[in-house]
């Protein structure tokens, strides 16, 4: 896919702190978020690295016009922003941390073009959704297909519900519903073209093609991303580590930030 047109920076609304310091770190966030969720990470690093935030079109604040579901059919054309976004920083060796989707983005991205990245920390990523023959990932095409109904046809009534069943922290409520308000603040339409995407989407065959240092972490427990999901990853990726930590949901960088503080300290 040739390098987009328009220019990455207002697109993906990037931000850039500490534009001093010589090593980069990349926080990618995942679907129904934006940058804003790393703000319990960026303190602990901003410091010592230079830390890159962007949002993923479709998200956040990136460019509303950017959005067209032909473009952004599969996750080749977000990991297509990235490269163009750190080609136009001129970002090399750097750092990724990416939850969720951007997992699977960042793989891409490091796959085209392998000096953008020294390592990857890829947070409650997965290849693949939809379970198969010998694959768990966690949902039938059934339970999918009434998802993306219920989205169709009460958007804000499935925000609600899946906010809660992904971030998965019952004690912390207001979490829950901070993820929903920051669901319903996406355009439906957006939202189920791009979930769509994501749930059916399938990155198995790309896994062995990654040869930098990669670091999984997955939580205790999580609705989208079960641990048959992460051992398959730590299974097919080379040269990677798997690390459960204290945490359970989705979301361990909104729920437990200071557990995955304390495993990014020992990664970074």
């Amino acid at each position: 896919m040739p390098p987009t047109l328009e220019n990455p920076i207002r697109k993906n609304n990037v931000n850039i702190l500490s534009e001093n310091m010589p090593q980069t770190l990349i926080l990618a966030h995942g679907f129904g978020t934006d940058q804003t969720s790393w703000k319990h990470i960026v303190d602990t690093f901003k410091d010592k690295y230079r830390i890159i935030l962007y949002d993923n079109v479709g998200g956040g604040k990136s460019d509303p016009d950017a959005f067209s579901p032909n473009r952004y059919d599969s996750l080749d054309a977000y990991a297509q922003d990235l490269v163009d976004l750190c080609n136009s920083l001129n970002i090399k060796d750097a750092i990724i941390v990416a939850h969720s989707v951007s997992g699977m983005i960042s793989l891409l991205a490091s796959i085209q073009q392998p000096d953008l990245f020294s390592k990857l920390i890829l947070i409650a990523a997965s290849p693949r959704y939809l379970n198969d023959v010998d694959y768990v990932g966690g949902f039938d095409q059934l339970t999918l297909d009434e998802l993306y109904d219920t989205m169709a046809n009460n958007y804000y009534a499935w925000v609600s519900g899946f906010a809660a069943a992904t971030m998965a922290n019952p004690d912390k409520p207001h979490l829950a519903e901070n993820f929903a308000k920051s669901l319903a603040e996406i355009r439906p339409d957006i939202a189920q073209s791009v979930l769509r995407v994501i749930f059916q989407s399938d990155y198995r065959s790309s896994l062995a093609k990654l040869t930098k240092e990669t670091a999984l972490i997955h939580t205790k427990e999580d609705l989208a991303v079960p641990g048959e999901v992460a051992d398959y990853l730590h299974e097919h990726i080379q040269n990677s580590t798997l690390q459960i930590i204290n945490a359970t949901g989705h979301f361990p960088h909104i729920s437990a930030p200071q557990e995955l503080v304390n495993a990014l300290k020992q990664l970074i």
